[in-house]
This record gives structure tokens, C-alpha cells and sequence, in this order.
């Protein structure tokens, strides 16, 4: 969208246009529905979180300034809701990770976070075609940060044994991959 189209038409959802607002839903619905689905994989919850992002956008508009895209503020507003309503368990990080969550999102930054989002969705797909205990156990200890140790006592199995499976299902991830 050019930037005086952009601005006519934020200019126009600031003076309470329905219509307006109703064209900005409909010219981003995809890329934050989009988004919000790499990361939580849940329609329903997707869909929910699609409705915050925009009744967010609707109460921030006023205070939009301009300094970036409107892409990029939405994908700002996304990228918070997503973060905000994560499962703490499932999506753990360390605190250099979430020094770099807090930091402000530029530009060029956000092409970054759109690629990583991509390569998140390669993982994802790859890692579905695992089998379950596979699937399992590289999600609970390379994405979840489980130790082998614990592992292996919620399993039952040896600790070797958990790291053989690890072995075998990293190799058969990295394959698919490459092949993907």
C-alpha cells in the first residue's frame, strides 16, 4: 500500500469510519491471521486472538504515530498478543531471549521476525511428520528445555536410552529439513 493511501486511510478509521476501519480488517486479516497460526497452531485460538489483535489496532489508532508501517505496527500488536497468551510451560525461554522480546521492533528487524516465523513453520511441518514419541521428546527437550535426566524418570526409560531416541529423531528431523 503506498504511504498517502496508508495514511488517507488511517486518517479516515481515526474519524470513526466503520467502513474505513472494515478496509484496514480486510487488507491485513491475512498476514495477522497468518502469524498468529505459525504460532499457535490452534484455528479456534488463532481466530480469538485475530479478534484482540484488531480491537487493539481499533483503540490504538489514535495514538499511531507513524513512524513505522502499518504492517509493521501490526505486526508489533500481533506479536505481542501472541507472546502475552503463550503457554508458559510449552514456550520457555532464556532471559537473553526475552531481553530481545522486550526490545522495540524496527523495520528491518521485523523482516527478521517474519523469517524466523518461516523457518518456525518448516520446524513445525517437519516436526509433524515425526512419529509421536519422537515428536515428543525433541519438542519436551530441544523446544521445551527438559533434561534428559527428567526425561527419562517421566518415561521410565535409562538416560542413554533417551538419549539414543533424541539421536535418532534429531537425525530424522534435520533430514526432513534438508529435504523440505
Amino acid at each position: 500500500m503506498e504511504e498517502s493511501a496508508e495514511q488517507a486511510l488511517i486518517e479516515r478509521c481515526r474519524s470513526g469510519s466503520d467502513a474505513a476501519f472494515g478496509e484496514l480488517v480486510d487488507r491485513y486479516k491475512n498476514l495477522v491471521y497468518g502469524v498468529i497460526l505459525r504460532t499457535v497452531a490452534d484455528r479456534s485460538r488463532a481466530d480469538d486472538l485475530a479478534q484482540e489483535v484488531f480491537l487493539r489496532v481499533h483503540r490504538g489508532l489514535l495514538s499511531f504515530r507513524g513512524q513505522s508501517s502499518l504492517a509493521t505496527w501490526l505486526f508489533r500488536i500481533t506479536r505481542n498478543v501472541c507472546l502475552e497468551t503463550r503457554d508458559r510451560r510449552q514456550f520457555e525461554r532464556s532471559l537473553e531471549s526475552v531481553d530481545a522480546d522486550h526490545r522495540r521492533i524496527e523495520p528491518q528487524a521485523t523482516d527478521r521476525a517474519f523469517t524466523d516465523l518461516e523457518l518456525r513453520d518448516r520446524l513445525d511441518k517437519a516436526l509433524a511428520q515425526l512419529p509421536p514419541a519422537a515428536r515428543f521428546l525433541v519438542s519436551a527437550h530441544y523446544l521445551g528445555g527438559q533434561k534428559y535426566e527428567e526425561l527419562a524418570q517421566a518415561l521410565d526409560l535409562p538416560v542413554g536410552t533417551v538419549k539414543t531416541h533424541l539421536h535418532r529423531a534429531k537425525r530424522r528431523l534435520r533430514a526432513l529439513l534438508e529435504a523440505g
